[in-house]
This record gives C-alpha cells, structure tokens and sequence, in this order.
C-alpha cells in the first residue's frame, strides 16, 4: 500500500505524506502505479464534469473538470508537455534540448503547445454527449498512463547527471508490466460497454506512443521526467480524438 501512495504523493497534491512515512526507494517504482492514479484523477474529472453538467451548460462544466484535475495534479503533466513543446521546438542539438527542458522558465513553444492541448480537450469533450464524455475522460486518463509508462521500459534516462527530482524510474517486471496494462485497460472496458466500437479508440494512443519513442529516440537519445508527462497528454489527446471521431462516424 505504500508503494501506491508514493505513486499517488508524486502524481497529486494529495498529501499523503502527512500520515504515513513513505520510504524514498518507493518512489522509483511509482511509474507501475501511474495507470491506477489515473482512477483518482481520472475518475475525479469525470465525476467533476458530470456535477457541473447538472447545473452547466457541456462548456462550462469541461471547464470545471479541467479546473479541477489541475488543483488535484498540480498541472504536472502539463509542465511537462510545456517544457517538451519549448525543447524539442527550440533546440537543435541534445544537449540544448535538455538544457532547454530544464529551465524553469516557459517560452513560446511552450505557451502554444498548452493553449493548442487546452483547445482540443475543450472542443473533443464537448461534442460527445455526456455519458460518453465522462466514460472517455475516465478511460483515456488511465490508458494513456499505461502507454506513456512505456517509455521507461523501452528508453533509456537521457540525463547523464539523472533527474532534476533525484528520483530515477526503474524499469518493469514482467509482473509489473502486466500490472500497469491492467489497471490501464479496465476503465476502457466501462467506455466498450456503452459501445463497443470504442474498443478501437486504443490504437490511436499506442500509435502515439510509438512515434514519440522513435522521435525521442532520435533527438535526444531516451527520455526525461518531461517526456513521460508530455507523453500522457498526448495520449490522452489522441484517445478523446479517437472516441469523437468514432462516435460522428456512426452518428452520420
């Protein structure tokens, strides 16, 4: 159990620290409990967004639920797609690319690549109806997790120094490995059992995945803390984009 609420100390703001002592090793396997914070922040934006649909209209309400899920998170992830966005546009060499990521302050790349992150949540979660909405906020939360945590099986760390955090991710188990797949995968389920067409919206995260380890791969030769985060996002993205384009294909 306090394996998991590692997991949960470093991906929320929920202070868990406060009331039970979680060893320092704990937190380099946190990366095999990332799907299952996805339950809590996932299911946390969902429920969010259903409440406020009772008294808002869809907008308003997507709003609130990001709202929320930013104050739970501490905008983690987005600090990571922030920092990949300035790195990866402004840099030209690995080192630079690092050098960029590990700046504390947000340039251009990165203020667009927010606003554009932003823009496409707002607009995929409001053309769904409700039900469906909330279904897919709460799977793709979780799946892209799953797919963004490969990075670390697949990818070696790019920092010859190590983390700026000091916390250094281990690479899976097979059993570990099974864990994450797992926990990632069962809230999908609840979003095939109101169509199962959406099964289908998996592939467009585990083609993201994909082409980001071979674009890491190229450019800076792994990953980073950063590219993790960024990852989750852009899997996310690509799961809402899936379950919206399914859903008007059958509509039409």
């Amino acid at each position: 159990m306090k394996r998991i609420a590692a997991a949960l100390t470093f991906f929320t703001r929920i202070p868990l620290w406060k009331w039970t002592e979680i060893p320092q090793t704990y937190y380099s396997s946190v990366v095999v409990y990332w799907p299952l914070t996805g339950w809590v922040t996932g299911g946390f934006t969902a429920l969010l967004l259903w409440l406020a649909a009772q008294v808002f209209p869809m907008l308003p309400a997507v709003v609130v639920a990001l709202t929320g899920r930013t104050l739970l998170t501490g905008a983690l992830h987005e600090d990571g797609l922030a920092d990949l966005c300035d790195g990866f546009g402004g840099g030209t060499t690995k080192d630079r690319i690092l050098a960029i990521m590990k700046d504390s302050h947000i340039g251009t790349y990165g203020v667009i690549g927010l606003i554009f992150y932003y823009l496409w949540f707002v607009s995929l979660v409001v053309s769904l109806p409700l039900e469906i909405a909330v279904a897919a906020i709460f799977a793709s939360d979780t799946f892209a997790k799953t797919c963004a945590a490969q990075l670390v099986n697949l990818l070696p760390y790019s920092r010859p120094e190590g983390a700026k955090n000091r916390i250094s991710y281990e690479r899976m188990s097979i059993w570990q490995a099974l864990i994450v797949i797992l926990t990632g995968l069962l809230p999908v389920c609840m979003l095939t059992y109101m169509d199962i067409f959406m099964a289908m919206s998996i592939i467009a995260p585990i083609i993201v995945i994909s082409l980001l380890i071979l674009y890491m791969r190229h450019k800076i030769g792994g990953y980073t803390g950063d590219c993790c985060g960024a990852a989750c996002l852009l899997c996310e993205l690509s799961m809402l984009a899936a379950v919206a384009m399914i859903y008007n294909v059958q509509i039409l």
